[in-house]
């Protein structure tokens, strides 16, 4: 039988072809010793090209046209194949849907109407809803689907993991609610079913189900034992060469330089958050063809692009979906292909996409993780840990004034969905006291809103400074939650009923087509509405204004029933902030404790609320973050960097089963060395772990320099103590033990800044105290006001502080940047233009001092602040234009340097190397000298003026001690 294995398309594909092997395996095109697996011969051939390689033997030819006459498959697309869920005998589907629908639903009454009387007053309204909504799911055949959801997500509620109380348009469903699915009364906030399951067109349900992230395998796991580990399965990504990517990966299997890969994948536009393709970026950015212009690097760069064409959205490997998973009605192999990744915890997966599985008719149930419900759980075990009570949160309300008050101050730093600076300023304007406005704030904060003016509506309406309009007064009921502004797509559809006459299937289907802005469909959509309106007794004139009204909101309404549901989640992490702030932020740092970064945000919005952080202490820390009392919280080890969780859990072990640690080398002698290496001994040493058994230097601190010098020390004396356990010497007299103790290394102490550089290595940031703290009080001597009294003012004004963070762009000027000065009582963003960043080269440095001169007006746009540089100088440049002079007090240091002569020359050593005229911030200098027999001033010359760097200042200070050195300002 004829056969040819085929690699490209195209006989001119070759070399991309090889070009995406070598990225595969990390080889270069150059490279002599790659495997050359695959020839140019390896396209998709012609049939006259393979009548011409089969010449000699035609009838392998006709055998394979015989075999592919024999080979027939047919695929049917567009059925839905559901699982089989088990019900009690003699109960169809539809039956037990109904049963289990109206028996949760009694349970959900008695909950939200605890008096009877009231409840009985309720019921029908419920009742009735509930019918509609079980008739719809049984004509379109879905029970099973709503049964199988309620069921795992019960057993997960019932078996210690968290779940979400809803997400998407499932929020809306009563069924959903009653069954436990959701858990937010959807007649409560107007959420409309039809909008997750509309009777006019047939779709498939699909619940988003929000697990919390350390147990969402679980629940897996129970639906794998539920329904046979041959029927379940996650669903495959597949990931592709995206333009950017693409450039950079082709750039490394040519051999070029990074830089060059670099820049030229940098000038791949950006639109949308997402690169533009390879031929609309050369056309969109100028700088793609002057780079393959250029005399040097051209060619190269010519050569790149063109590889890098026929690459683009390429796959380059295979992935899992995030939360994805798959039940079939049996073996999942009888409906798509599966395949097993590498590794002894992995799982089967299909190896269709999430859109062909679907095709196929295999459902799709979301497991997706939520770290926040974690957060949640984990705060909710620390309060049952300190209060002996573990609040229920559902039982709540929605009406704590405390819970709002986190939100009105925009204090929500760790709030679900509300964190970033711009909701934060969104909540101070608008001041949200109920539900509905959280339901609201979360669906406006979209670039669509905020652009088209229905915010400042919304906010101006809020507060009595704009007139209401409902349109109608029959739309009152329906716009009033959100003071007359159309914000959600239910409310569209709201409208359309009430005023036209659709049923809300039928207004689910004119939302829809007014997202997809056919004219055609508009066209006929607005004389129905029109006619619906008339025969309504309502003006068609008002209903064709509604309806471009409308149209103009329906890009940018948002699905009420996900927002509704994510506000729950909102409100209760602001309640657990308000009420239980130390459980609520040791919960949440421990969430994140791998990202420095963020635990910083959260650190410091700790101590903002007025919490206390305790220090790591190998005495007293756990693993996570742990809150003591209701004020305080103990740092966590696990966040000191390079202490994982076995070398945690060792310590831990030692000191449950010996007490607390008595010294460094009783610490050694005590933890697992497998876990516990020197990296990890070294790493508690610089993060203050280690404090309270270190020694004292003299001024009674903890001697973190002298630790970290006896580190190797106390762990060979820990390896020699353990290899000579059990061991008798030779001499040894009977019982006696003899030991040599170990003894500390000694070492010069660390000064503040030392000490705090050293802590950042560990932590990631600064714990016991401030980098500018040793520098404030030089400062202040011409930078007279911190960072927190700072206000607008027409005339230039002095910062400074140490520089936090960078972020460099490319401006319509060029590049500029924007630095955060931090000072300890604030932090600034300054703005650097181009032409002051370039005359400030190498004085932007993380955690190091900067001196800044510019403007400070107030940011109309985001409020607070804006401040733009004209000059920057570091400390040194600035001592050198403040500085009067500088003071040096010799006395003993020419005995112990061994004589006059030889005092001299070390002093002329330090100060050589920063010698610097007036012109060059030189600052001059005068010695105070004594000796047995007179004492006296003596100025140096002009010729020794010296730059004020640290550098310098330091190395006199360790020569002449601290009192010794003085710069002196008028």
């Amino acid at each position: 039988m004829a056969t040819h294995p085929i690699q490209f398309l195209k006989r001119e594909d070759f070399k991309a072809h090889e070009a995406r092997v070598c990225i595969a395996q990390g080889y270069t095109l150059a490279d002599t010793r790659r495997p050359k697996l695959f020839t140019e011969e390896q396209h998709f051939k012609t049939q006259a090209e393979m009548q011409t390689l089969f010449a000699d033997l035609p009838e392998a030819l006709q055998n394979a046209v015989e075999i592919a006459k024999r080979c027939s498959l047919t695929v049917v697309l567009g059925k839905n194949y559901l699982p089989q869920f088990p019900t009690p005998d003699g109960m169809t589907l539809d039956d037990f849907l109904v049963f289990e629908a109206k028996r949760g639903l009694e349970e959900r009454l008695t909950q939200l109407y605890p008096n009877a009387e009231e409840r009985d007053r309720e019921r029908p309204r419920y009742y009735d809803r509930l019918k509609f909504e079980t008739d719809t799911i049984i004509q379109m055949g879905f029970p099973g689907y709503f049964l199988i959801v309620a069921d795992f997500i019960q057993w997960g509620k019932n078996n210690g993991v968290p779940i979400g109380p809803g997400r998407g348009s499932g929020a809306g469903s009563l069924v959903a609610y009653s069954l436990k699915i959701t858990d937010l009364d959807p007649t409560a906030y107007a959420l409309l079913f039809e909008r997750f399951l509309n009777p006019e067109r047939v779709s498939m349900p699909d619940f988003d189900i929000d697990f919390c992230q350390e147990n969402r395998y679980r629940v897996i796991d129970y639906v794998r034992e539920r329904y046979g580990h041959d029927a379940v399965s996650q669903i495959a990504t597949f990931g592709t060469m995206a333009s950017k990517a693409v450039v950079r990966d082709v750039g490394r299997v040519l051999d070029l330089p990074y830089g060059l890969c670099d820049k030229l994948s940098k000038l791949i536009p950006i639109e949308q958050n997402k690169p533009l393709g390879l031929a609309e970026a050369r056309e969109k950015e100028p700088g793609i063809n002057e780079m393959m212009a250029d005399e040097g690097d051209g060619e190269s760069v010519s050569e790149l692009w063109e590889l890098a064409l026929p690459l683009e959205g390429m796959t380059r490997g295979v992935g899992m979906h995030a939360g994805g998973v798959l039940i079939a009605p049996g073996k999942i192999t009888d409906f798509c292909p599966i395949y097993l990744a590498d590794g002894a915890d992995a799982s089967t997966v299909s190896q269709f996409d999430k859109d062909d599985v679907e095709a196929v008719g295999l459902v799709k149930f979301d497991f997706l993780g939520l770290r926040n419900l974690t957060i949640i759980e984990l705060a909710l075990k620390y309060v049952e840990k300190l209060t002996g009570e573990r609040p229920d949160l559902m039982s709540l309300g929605f009406d704590d004034p405390a819970a709002y008050q986190i939100l009105k101050d925009a204090n929500t730093t760790a709030i679900f969905q509300v964190e970033s600076d711009g909701m934060k300023k969104l909540l101070k304007k608008l001041g949200p006291d109920r539900f509905e406005d959280i339901i609201a704030v979360l669906a406006l904060y979209r670039p669509g809103p905020l652009g088209s003016g229905m915010v400042d509506d919304f906010i101006l309406r809020k507060k009595g400074e704009q007139k209401i309009d409902y349109y109608h007064p029959d739309l009152e009921g329906c716009l009033a939650p959100t003071y007359g502004v159309i914000v959600y797509q239910e409310q569209v559809m709201q409208i359309s009923q009430i005023i036209g006459g659709y049923t809300l299937g039928g207004a689910d289907m004119l939302r829809r087509a007014m997202g997809k802005k056919k004219p055609e469909e508009m066209a006929k959509h607005r004389t129905t509405i029109a006619e619906g309106a008339a025969q309504k007794g309502y003006d068609p004139q008002l209903a064709e204004h509604l309806f471009d009204l409308m149209t103009k909101f329906a890009e940018y309404g948002f699905n009420k029933s996900h927002t509704a549901a994510y506000a729950v989640v909102t409100y209760h992490t602001a309640w657990l902030k308000a009420y239980h702030c130390a459980a609520f932020m040791a919960a949440t740092m421990s969430s994140d404790m791998d990202n420095t970064d963020t635990v910083k945000i959260f650190f410091e919005d700790t101590l903002a609320n007025k919490v206390v952080v305790l220090p790591p202490d190998v005495n007293a820390s756990g693993y996570r973050f742990e809150p003591t009392d209701s004020r305080t919280i103990r740092y966590g080890l696990g966040a000191v960097k390079g202490c994982g969780e076995p070398a945690v859990n060792s310590i831990l072990a030692a000191r449950g089963e010996g007490g607390a640690f008595r010294d460094i080398f009783d610490f050694c002698a005590r933890v697992d060395r497998r876990a516990v290496n020197r990296r990890v001994l070294e790493a508690l040493i610089r993060a203050g772990a280690l404090d309270n058994i270190a020694p004292r230097t003299p001024d009674g601190k903890p001697h973190r320099a002298k630790l970290i010098a006896s580190a190797g020390v106390a762990m060979e004396a820990a390896d020699q103590a353990a290899a000579s356990a059990g061991q008798v010497g030779l001499f040894d007299t009977p019982g006696e033990v003899s030991e040599i103790a170990p003894e500390y290394i000694d070492a010069r102490p660390w000064n503040e800044r030392q000490q705090l550089a050293e802590e950042k290595l560990a932590i990631g940031f600064f714990l016991s105290g401030h980098p500018f703290n040793s520098y404030k009080d030089e400062v202040r001597r011409f930078v007279r006001a911190p960072l927190s009294r700072l206000e607008p003012r027409k005339d230039p004004q002095m910062l400074a502080g140490v520089v936090a963070a960078t972020t460099v762009k490319m401006g319509n000027r060029g590049k500029m940047a924007f630095v955060t000065l931090d000072d300890g009582t604030a932090q600034h963003e300054v703005t650097v233009y181009s032409e002051t960043l370039e005359a400030a080269k190498g004085k932007i440095n993380a955690d190091e001092v900067l001196i800044i001169e510019g403007k400070v007006s107030p940011d109309e746009f985001r409020g607070g602040l804006r401040i733009i540089a004209d000059r920057l100088m570091t400390l040194g440049e600035a001592r050198g234009r403040y500085a009067r002079l500088l003071n040096l007090r010799i006395n003993g240091e020419v005995g112990k340097a061994g004589g006059a002569r030889q005092a001299s020359e070390r002093l002329r050593a330090l100060l050589a190397t920063y010698r610097g005229s007036r012109d060059e911030g030189g600052c001059p200098i005068r010695v105070h000298y004594r000796n047995s027999e007179a004492e006296g001033d003596i100025p140096l010359g002009d010729d020794w003026r010296v730059r004020l760097e640290d550098p310098l200042l330091e190395g006199l200070r360790e020569w002449l001690s601290s009192e010794g050195v003085e710069v002196v300002y008028p």
